[in-house]
């Protein structure tokens, strides 16, 4: 994980925990708030039943449990207090053994009722024993002793309450809470991605100036406001005024503004990469700058060359009249050097016209020779190319009247089997079976050549580019689900290392993605007994991007490996030749490269390198 996301996780998390524990404190609360209101009702229930009781029991003078049954006081607080009080379910009076001599359900009275587990220590013990018992169907029940003032022993008196209503309370709060941590989650991930982008931003000004560095750019400075990056912005815009020093500085003698040895680093990157040779002279002869095409030349060793050598007079005669020279054709600069070349010298002068040097250049005159007959047989390959298309198009004509005709005359050999048996009777001539079956072999030659022309023709007039700047993590991931079923068929393992930073391609996304399903599924038929496919992606030098299909199948023979490319070549028993080709011609549109190593009995690797976008 980067460092954005992984801040943006850890903001999301703690503000998911901390609400998540709010809510938890909540919950617990409002089961503890319930269950003391309700120990309290039923309390308040029992203390009214027992005082009304106790006044009954002592005016009775005969049988004190009949008068506590028929007394109407009684029976209107049993009564009322379940219909009033939905988390009361019975309220009963028993005698000392457990019979119920009132009962709120009148059918229960004179029956035994048995004992439940006593709610009071539950309303003020631990919570997780309370929602324990709220999702729990058990009665619970508030109870009173009932002894009157001579201490005589009645029995007791006994509420019944549930936790039904409780537990419909938790559910609500229960989903405002699962509510209230979706908020807090969408909440906390947008803000934190915003604090991300604010707090990464010195980071990236940071690499954007090394990045600038690099390039060679020089008096860089880094734009950091944050107090906590100044010191850290002073020493590297210190460092990038000393390497503008550096690049810019001059010995004492030198004339401001002249060239001098050692200050063309910022164009190495550059001219080392052109065809032409070419070297920088200060205006005293000296060489500043030659980049590796000029190396060869041994420019360097000036001083050492005979008076009438080619080089040594045109820098000499440029620097002498501060003229520009040339061109000037010569050929053999060394015994071991046989090109023919041109040689130009340039005057190099500041906005205010003063000489600062000159610059040679040689240009190898045979080399473009080369250049210009590769141009000329690219040009006569694509007339070919024009001319084979359109010879090809030419004969799919042909191939399909032939195949009209040919169900046709199927046709009529089947509708008019008189006509077969009369010309059968011919002794040459050969059965209606055999007929048939010379029909079918024809049509399906014809099939197999109209085949090879599609492709050929396909190979031929590729589909129009549209290029676009293409993500491959998200490409690479089409093609594994593409190509996830063939692989658990064969039992091979698919490995995808394609991280999410990767630059971007300029690619044609459906063109590119034909080519690389091509290989991966080449690569499921080279294991037929299983292994690993391998789709891999990184960034490579000079901005390009590669990647890599690589399998552990049986790999291709030494001989094979220099044609897998060519044009119908397959040692497939039922391949067309063709898919290779594409690829080879896709990775060309794209002005890329491929290249394969491949060990039999190990696996092969393909690799396609693109330029970013």
């Amino acid at each position: 994980m980067g460092i954005k996301a992984k801040q943006v996780a850890g903001v999301t998390t703690l503000v998911v925990v901390v609400v998540a524990a709010t809510s938890a404190y909540h919950l617990a609360t409002l089961v503890r708030l319930n269950f003391e209101e309700t120990a309290s009702r039923g309390q308040m229930l029992a203390q009214a039943i027992f005082q009304r009781a106790k006044e009954v029991a002592a005016q009775s003078a005969t049988d004190p449990y009949e008068a506590l049954r028929t007394d109407g006081g009684i029976r209107s607080m049993i009564e009322s207090s379940t219909a009033n009080w939905p988390s009361v379910t019975y309220v009963a009076i028993v005698n000392k053994d457990g019979i119920a001599i009132a009962h709120n359900i009148v059918s229960l009275e004179g029956t035994p009722l048995a004992k439940q587990e006593d709610f009071t220590p539950l309303s003020v013990g631990k919570s997780s024993e309370q929602f324990q018992a709220v999702y729990s169907d058990k009665i619970l029940e508030i109870s009173l002793p009932f002894v009157d003032e001579h201490d005589r022993d009645f029995g007791e008196i006994r509420v019944g309450v549930t936790t039904t209503l409780v537990r419909s309370d938790v559910k609500k709060a229960l989903r405002a809470t699962a509510g209230a941590i979706i908020a807090a989650l969408i909440v906390a991930s947008v803000v934190a991605m915003l604090l991300s982008q604010w707090m990464l931003r010195p980071i990236h000004v940071i690499q954007s100036g090394l990045s600038r560095l690099g390039r060679g750019e020089l008096d860089v400075k880094l734009d950091l406001e944050e107090q906590e990056f100044r010191d850290l912005g002073s020493s590297f815009d210190a460092i990038s005024a000393q390497l503008s020093a550096l690049g810019r500085g001059a010995r004492p003698d030198q004339p401001p503004g002249e060239l001098r040895p050692g200050s063309a680093t910022d164009l190495e990157s550059v001219m080392d990469n052109l065809e032409d040779a070419v070297a920088l002279f200060s205006p005293r002869g000296e060489v500043i700058f030659c980049n590796k095409a000029m190396d060869a030349l041994q420019p360097r060793a000036l001083d050492t060359l005979p008076a009438d050598h080619p080089l040594k007079q045109v820098v000499e005669r440029t620097l002498a009249g501060r003229k520009s020279q040339g061109p000037v054709s010569i050929s053999g600069l060394d015994p071991s050097d046989t090109a023919e070349r041109l040689l130009v010298t340039h005057v190099i002068e500041d906005t205010g016209g003063r000489f600062l040097g000159a610059m040679l250049v040689a240009r190898n005159i045979g080399y473009l020779s080369q250049v210009q007959s590769t141009l000329n047989y690219s040009r006569k390959l694509a007339a070919l190319g024009r001319l084979m298309a359109g010879v090809a198009h030419e004969v799919k004509n042909p191939l399909n009247a032939m195949t009209i005709h040919l169900e046709l005359l199927k046709q009529k050999l089947a509708r008019q089997p008189a006509i077969v048996a009369s010309v059968a009777a011919d002794p040459g001539f050969a059965s209606p079976p055999d007929v048939t079956k010379h029909v079918d072999i024809i049509g399906k030659e014809i099939r197999r050549l109209d085949e090879v022309l599609n492709g050929f023709l396909k190979f031929a007039r590729p589909d129009e580019l549209k290029l676009q700047p293409v993500s491959l993590p998200s490409l690479i991931s089409d093609i594994q689900t593409s190509v996830g079923p063939e692989a658990s068929r064969r039992n091979i393992a698919m490995r995808v290392e394609c991280p999410e930073s990767l630059p971007e391609i300029n690619a044609d996304p459906g063109m590119l993605s034909q080519a690389l399903l091509n290989l991966a599924l080449n690569a499921c038929q080279a294991m037929p007994d299983g292994g690993t496919l391998k789709l891999s992606c990184r960034t490579a030098p000079r901005r390009r991007v590669e990647v890599d299909i690589e399998d552990s199948g049986i790999g291709i023979p030494p001989e094979h490996l220099g044609r897998i490319f060519d044009l119908y070549f397959t040692t497939k028993e039922k391949g067309s030749g063709i898919g290779l080709s594409m690829v080879y011609r896709i990775v060309q549109l794209h002005d890329g490269e491929v290249e394969v190593q491949s060990t039999p009995g190990r696996g092969t690797r393909f690799r396609l390198t693109f330029p970013q976008a």
